[in-house]
């Protein structure tokens, strides 16, 4: 008989692993306690993507698709980006990313001059030897530790994992390419895909940059759509998902988990159970007591950034945007010193908009557009409220600072507006304090410290975007990857 796993938390790590303990042949239940599926990847208003909104790394989803039976290209509707992301500093200063290397130093070259184009080009090759130096001893295995980092690599590796400078901060290597602090607060930014600080941030983080140039895409129908393309083929095979279900209690019988409870007192028994939350809500007993030593418990000190968004849909008037837009601030550092040392939102924010309707030729819809904008903050929210003043001066913040670099917004005749804080995400997903991605990664062993699949009680697995390999939405589906993978190796599962 096949054997029983529960998935708690239905976002893109939890369904990523039902999908593949089910293709295992695996009997899997997955829970959820929100009316739908989705975990961060979720909307607001008229469809407005409110949580991750860039989608990398296509081939993930592609090979989880494939093993699943099902064609990735069939399900999601994609379109590749010419513009990675248009950036303003002022009025003025405008520059844009663009897919093509050669197009990008072009413009680079025309906006801060040759030595720079030159710089970028050198920072490219960098970026790419990092990113596929760490692929597979990184990003595909098990929790790797240094030791065994350097362990797979062999003899004929070690050269490439010191070539990737891992004891320097984002900062200082930047620093080597560009002379422009423009250039280097631009992929600075890159720090802030995993809620950290590029001043803290190791320097291996600059494989963002060949992730981007790899393929950025846009997601027919929004970015939920890959929720529900996932839901429906775990679905179709055989994956019991139920929403509404809240879990209140994982139960361990002679040292092994074997059960969860949810709130109204139902009892489900496990022979294994994958926790798609965030892992921080076992030591802090959202799961109850039994299970409360499975993970150490993650200082606030180690937090990373929350935010505080808007999803509005609104007319914009002055600013040609594209999809992804970043409206610098004049100090990028002190946006950090704030955050992470002075525990507030930047004073002077840099600004990221997702104009979810625009396309590749920056054609203005008719009326009101969709759109998402961001600032960073500190992740406070399970021991601070905002008050209404303090919304409204970061309001007043954010969007006189888009004002000044050309865009107006105009929010007295949005037709929906939300605004959501650390606290609205510590809501929403419990023992972050609003942190949206897991630890900060500053210092060069702080991506050792993230938890892998496997806990300390036998039988209780991990997965999601706080657990290795990392916060992002491809990250999350490799975490969902290697959780299913861990179960089996262990096995729990029993073949077809």
């Amino acid at each position: 008989m096949a054997q029983r796993v529960v998935v708690v938390g239905g976002g893109i790590g939890g369904l990523v692993a039902a999908l593949e303990l089910a293709g295992a042949g695996c009997e899997v239940k997955l829970l959820e306690r929100q009316p739908t599926v989705g975990g961060k990847l979720r909307t607001l208003g008229p469809g407005i993507d409110a949580g991750p909104t860039v989608f990398t790394m296509r081939w993930v989803f592609e090979e989880i698709f494939g093993n699943a039976g099902a064609n990735f290209a069939d399900r999601v509707t994609l379109r590749p980006a010419r513009v990675l992301a248009r950036h303003a500093w002022d009025r003025t200063a405008r520059l844009d990313l663009f897919a093509d290397l050669q197009e990008t130093a072009d413009a680079i070259g025309r906006f801060a001059g040759a030595a720079e184009a030159r710089g970028f080009l050198a920072f490219s090759a960098r970026a790419q030897d990092i990113y596929e130096t760490l692929e597979k001893p990184f990003l595909r295995a098990q929790l790797p530790t240094p030791v065994s980092l350097a362990g797979g690599a062999g003899l004929s590796g070690l050269p490439g994992l010191l070539r990737i400078s891992p004891f320097d901060t984002l900062g200082k290597a930047l620093a080597r390419y560009f002379a422009d602090p423009r250039l280097r607060q631009l992929f600075g930014r890159y720090a802030t895909y995993c809620g950290s600080s590029p001043y803290l941030a190791p320097a291996t983080l600059m494989l963002v940059a060949h992730v981007e140039r790899d393929g950025v895409w846009l997601v027919e129908g929004g970015m939920y759509r890959l929720v529900e393309a996932l839901a429906a083929l775990a679905a179709e095979r055989g994956v019991q998902i139920r929403c509404n279900a809240d879990v209140a209690d994982i139960e361990v019988l002679a040292g092994r988990a074997s059960a969860i409870k949810l709130a109204d007192g139902e009892r489900i028994p496990a022979d294994a159970i994958v926790v798609n939350a965030d892992p921080a809500a076992l030591p802090q007993k959202f799961f109850g007591p039994a299970v409360a030593r499975a993970v150490p418990d993650v200082p606030q000190k180690h937090r990373s950034q929350s935010a505080v968004t808007w999803a509005i849909h609104a007319r914009t008037q002055n600013f040609p945007l594209s999809r992804h837009n970043v409206f610098f601030s004049a100090d990028y550092k002190a946006e950090f010193i704030d955050v992470f040392e002075r525990g507030r939102p930047p004073a002077s924010p840099t600004v990221y908009v997702c104009a979810q309707d625009r396309n590749e030729a920056d054609a203005a819809p008719e009326g009101p557009e969709r759109l998402l904008v961001l600032i960073n903050a500190p992740a406070d929210g399970d021991h601070k409220t905002p008050s209404a003043q303090e919304i409204d001066q970061w309001t007043r913040q954010t969007f006189s600072h888009l004002e000044a670099c050309g865009l107006r917004i105009d929010l007295s005749g949005a037709a929906s507006r939300t605004v959501t804080t650390a606290q609205d995400f510590n809501r929403l997903f419990p023992a972050t304090g609003g942190a949206l991605y897991g630890q900060a990664v500053h210092g060069s062993m702080a991506t050792f410290r993230r938890p892998g699949a496997r806990t300390k009680i036998p039988g209780l697995y991990l997965a999601g975007g706080a657990t290795h390999p990392g916060a992002g939405v491809p990250m999350a589906a490799l975490s969902g990857r290697l959780a299913a993978a861990r179960i089996i190796a262990d096995g729990v599962s029993t073949s077809r």
